[in-house]
């Protein structure tokens, strides 16, 4: 049973290590500010639960559970709302956004 735990312990924390890993390439990649913002956003949410899953698993007992559902709880509160305010500074701040974004009141095809 020891050996199934640190097998999955092992293999979602290298999912999660992945995941993130991502994220940075994803950052280091796009260039437009919208696009790092998703790929961080993404990579951070999924990253922060196949890490805190690890954790979980590995050591189980029901006291680390409910704090590392605590965890989450927060950081799913929490990232999208900083990932929304960085996508409004930048909606309202970028002078070249139409550069990057078609509006939908622009389109030619109505």
């Amino acid at each position: 049973m020891a050996w199934i735990r640190f097998g999955l312990t092992a293999t979602l924390l290298t999912l999660a290590l992945i995941s993130m890993a991502s994220a940075v390439l994803g950052n280091f990649r796009f260039g437009f500010i919208m696009n790092r913002i998703h790929a961080a956003g993404i990579g951070d949410t999924v990253g922060v639960f196949l890490a805190a899953l690890a954790v979980a698993i590995g050591i189980g007992t029901p006291s680390v559970i409910l704090k590392i559902a605590m965890i989450l709880i927060f950081m799913w509160c929490t990232s999208p709302v900083a990932t929304h305010f960085l996508g409004q500074i930048e909606y309202y701040m970028d002078d070249t956004l139409d550069e990057h974004v078609r509006r939908e009141d622009e389109d030619d095809d109505n």
